[in-house]
């Protein structure tokens, strides 16, 4: 008969195995981890906005030279914005109009800041096709709502800026701004 020896082994300790094994399995997850970052970083920082977009990120606008009845022209953001002081018979036309009755409802209130109904602040970018609307420069075509007149395409907005005629879907949209003072507004 053959004799079966018994050869005895030192066998690792219950835990140090398995710690190890673990430490390796960080390490190379955390090792992916930073990779994963530094692959992924670049190409969310590239959606940021440039230096000269965040250089007009806001402006501020003096509407102490806009007479009752005028407009001006300035930018934001590298597009027209068009501000308006509007006359009391703007303005009752304006509220004149069901607002249901519009292809993008929105009442002269709902455009402009509470107690400043007067002022009127809209991008100056026709909502069809980004063509530059007429009426902020003085003797331009208003259109026939007295407004704005979307020469490209024939898109005619209201006194409120609000879409009435033409291809264009919704009105002349409206940035965000803040009075700074009684004179002036911070657009952005």
């Amino acid at each position: 008969m053959a004799s079966v020896e018994h050869i005895e082994t030192e066998t690792p300790v219950a835990g140090e195995g398995v710690r190890r094994r673990d430490f390796i399995n960080i390490a190379a997850v955390s090792f992916a981890g930073v990779g994963a970052v530094a692959v992924v970083l670049p190409l969310i920082n590239q959606m940021n906005p440039s230096a000269d977009v965040l250089a007009l990120a806001s402006t501020e606008v003096d509407l102490s030279a806009i007479q009752p009845g005028q407009a001006i022209k300035t930018t934001f953001r590298a597009q027209p914005l068009f501000v308006r002081h509007l006359t009391p018979d703007e303005i009752a036309k304006a509220d004149a109009v069901d607002a249901s009755s519009l292809r993008d409802p929105q009442t002269l209130e709902e455009r402009t800041v509470d107690g400043k109904k007067q002022w009127l602040v809209t991008m100056g970018v026709c909502t069809h096709l980004g063509c530059v609307p007429l009426g902020a420069g003085e003797g331009e075509n208003k259109g026939e709502f007295g407004g704005y007149f979307c020469p490209c395409h024939g898109s005619s907005y209201d006194t409120a800026a609000r879409i009435r005629k033409g291809p264009a879907p919704t009105n002349l949209m409206v940035p965000e701004y803040k009075y700074t003072s009684d004179t002036a507004i911070l657009v952005g």
